[in-house]
């Protein structure tokens, strides 16, 4: 039976538990709302299949990969498209064909008061909920198992998500049930806590004495696709343009511990098509996202992603890209995960949101006073040359 012994070792991607024939095994989160697999001893009949089905490994499957990744940058031809997603809208003409053929879509959606999660979707108006970042890690609980009854009932499936459900999604899937699951990766820097996320919502409420309505992880409508700040709507009409949550998120202290060491940090991708931000756009074509709306980049990992490619290609305005010209560090290496990680879990767990937000964020004090010595140092430095 499978068994957690180092986080580090575990991606919470759930093919562990949807493998299991016995039911035996479920998804348990940890202080920082991180889920884990927790078998049941009474159900178990130790027949290993879900350690068999662990793909969180660096034997990953890359047996339909072609020798070399195809690299492009790519918008989509409707300029409202581009303004209403993260980058240039490349998951949207993928995913308009799959609906458009009858299939279905999965991806990183809402439940409940903005938790994230996937979900199953049918039409391109509820697929519209996956457009834009979500810097949380989605819960996949039962979603691989309604994968493979749709696969089974001959349907075509896209599924987008980081790479490490990406590999448990195709090591749970049978082989012959691959010819009509697409899988779409994103260049994942690593995924935040569910915890911090879900009680960063209730301190901005209560600071408000309003419910939220709408959240944007990364709103590029004033502030341009480059901006990295949050907004949010109020029930009560009030909108704020944050960084705290974003703050946090780049410095990775809120990251699962497996992100640490992620396997799929490469361009070895377990996907057909991987997508991205097209960072460095400039090297290739300085006039192809001159409008700064946002630009997409594809990796063509399969010769399925290949095909898929082809049929939408003329969705959207593509430049053919030299690999080395598109590297981003998490192409490379995985995020390293900050020195005080354990300690800001363990601040958390006994002190709350806003203790972290102060001692380790932006809001408090400390940080105030750092962005004071970091601008009285410039300034005296500035002077001594002069």
């Amino acid at each position: 039976m499978i068994r957690i012994i180092d986080k580090q070792d575990c991606c919470g991607c759930t093919a562990c538990a949807s493998v299991c024939p016995y039911d035996a095994i479920t998804m348990q989160p940890d202080e920082l709302g991180f889920l884990y697999p927790v078998v049941d001893d009474s159900k178990c009949v130790d027949c290993h299949l879900c350690e068999k089905i662990c793909a969180f490994n660096d034997k990953y499957d890359i047996s339909l990969n072609l020798l070399h990744p195809e690299a492009y940058g790519a918008r989509h031809n409707e300029i409202k498209e581009i303004e209403l997603s993260r980058s240039g809208a490349a998951f949207v003409v993928l995913s308009d064909w799959i609906l458009e053929h009858g299939g279905i879509v999965y991806g990183a959606g809402y439940k409940d008061h903005f938790r994230v999660a996937h979900k199953r979707v049918t039409s391109k108006k509820e697929r519209d909920e996956f457009r834009g970042s979500k810097y949380v890690q989605s819960d996949l609980t039962g979603v691989f198992k309604s994968i493979k009854k749709d696969l089974k009932a001959g349907l075509i499936v896209l599924f987008s998500g980081t790479p490490c459900q990406t590999a448990g999604l195709n090591s749970y899937i049978n082989k012959n049930l691959r010819e009509n699951l697409y899988l779409v990766d994103l260049v994942c820097h690593g995924v935040p806590s569910p915890f911090i996320w879900r009680d960063y919502i209730n301190f901005l409420e209560k600071k408000h004495h309003s419910e939220i309505i709408s959240v944007n992880f990364r709103d590029k409508s004033a502030l341009g696709w480059r901006a990295h700040r949050e907004s949010f709507i109020f029930k009560n009409g009030n909108t704020e343009i944050r960084d705290n949550y974003t703050f946090l998120f780049s410095k990775h202290i809120m990251f699962r511990q497996s992100c640490s060491v992620c396997h799929y940090a490469n361009i070895r991708r377990p996907s057909d098509i991987t997508l991205a931000d097209f960072w460095g756009w400039e090297k290739t074509d300085p006039t192809f996202n001159a409008d700064d709306k946002g630009a997409s980049l594809l990796l063509i990992n399969t010769e399925k992603g290949r095909s898929l490619f082809k049929k939408v290609h003329d969705k959207m305005d593509i430049i053919s890209v030299r690999l080395e010209d598109c590297m981003q560090p998490n192409l490379c290496h995985p995020s390293t995960v900050h020195p005080k990680r354990m300690n800001f879990e363990k601040d958390y767990t006994h002190k709350g949101i806003e203790y972290v937000m102060k001692k380790y964020g932006d809001m408090g004090w400390r940080y105030k006073v750092k962005e004071f010595m970091k601008k009285l140092n410039f300034n005296i430095k500035r002077f001594v040359r002069i």
